[in-house]
């Protein structure tokens, strides 16, 4: 069962989107997170916060996909599920994945010989920061930051 919080907060200066969501960590829980991720992040192409056009919109995708499937594959403990949280500042979206699983750090580096851990040479080449944090009382948060980059203006205008 997914599980799903949105909220908006206020400030004079800025507002603060935020997405919640917890998730079974399993191919289809991290899927299902994924897509609702994805209406969640097209609803806000309308919000002043969210550049128009705003190409990150894939980047992100891509970049909530391989959080999300490293902690349905890495992060996996029966009976406990998954986070994904979305934070949408101006200019700035910031993806967190907690898992239960916190003695299962990503490494910085894939092992040369290894099957896995290349997935994280892809978030390190998109994100514009990532990085892991423990999770009290037990599991760890991975997370990537994207700055939302306006597009190219045409004709020299």
């Amino acid at each position: 069962m997914i599980q799903q919080t949105v909220t908006v907060t206020g400030e004079p200066t800025a507002t603060t989107h935020h997405f919640r969501l917890t998730f079974p960590t399993s191919r289809h829980g991290a899927h299902a997170a994924r897509h609702a991720a994805e209406r969640w992040l097209a609803d806000q192409q309308d919000c002043p916060e969210v550049a128009a056009g705003d190409e990150g919109t894939a980047t992100a995708s891509l970049l909530i996909a391989e959080l999300t499937a490293n902690a349905a594959l890495h992060g996996r403990v029966r009976g406990r599920h998954a986070r994904l949280a979305l934070t949408l500042t101006v200019g700035t979206l910031r993806i967190e994945v907690t898992d239960a699983r916190g003695e299962r750090l990503p490494a910085p580096t894939p092992d040369a010989d290894g099957e896995s851990g290349r997935g994280l040479l892809l978030v390190a080449s998109l994100a514009d920061a990532w990085g892991c944090e423990p999770h009290h009382p037990g599991g760890k948060t991975v997370w990537a930051e994207c700055a939302q980059r306006r597009p190219a203006r045409k004709g020299g205008a």
